[in-house]
């Protein structure tokens, strides 16, 4: 992905995420993280406790680095909460190179949620289609 298109993706994920919560301003990496991990947890409450939080940007760290395979998902806990194993060593080192990629993730992740979305939306229509004939 070059610079451009990286960037683009970026901002138009964060704008995305920005409107759907009805912010002033546009999340942050952070902001973005918890949300990747409430989506991987499945399940959405009004608050989460500062360990939660903390629990949740693991989940979503490791989620997005399974996509490459440094991390594999292991089951999850009596309540609820996935665990991943690590699998091979982290491809970016130093900070900067480490946000880098954990954004490239991002919108890689943002794409497959997009896909899976479409793709349920087209077999609704499918759905409804084979319904009305019947």
């Amino acid at each position: 992905m070059e610079d451009l298109e990286f960037e683009f993706e970026w901002g138009r994920i964060r704008n995305q995420l920005k409107e759907t919560f009805q912010r002033d301003t546009l999340p942050d990496l952070n902001a973005v993280l918890l949300l990747v991990g409430i989506q991987v947890l499945g399940r959405w409450q009004k608050s989460y406790s500062k360990e939660e939080k903390q629990d949740l940007l693991h989940i979503a760290v490791c989620e997005l680095m399974s996509l490459d395979g440094i991390y594999a998902f292991s089951g999850r806990d009596a309540d609820g909460w996935p665990h991943y194993q690590r699998i091979s060593p982290n491809p970016a080192e130093g900070a900067g190179a480490q946000e880098q990629y954990l954004i490239r993730q991002i919108i890689r992740f943002f794409r497959q949620l997009e896909d899976e979305n479409r793709e349920l939306m087209e077999n609704q229509g499918s759905v409804d289609a084979i319904g009305e004939s019947c």
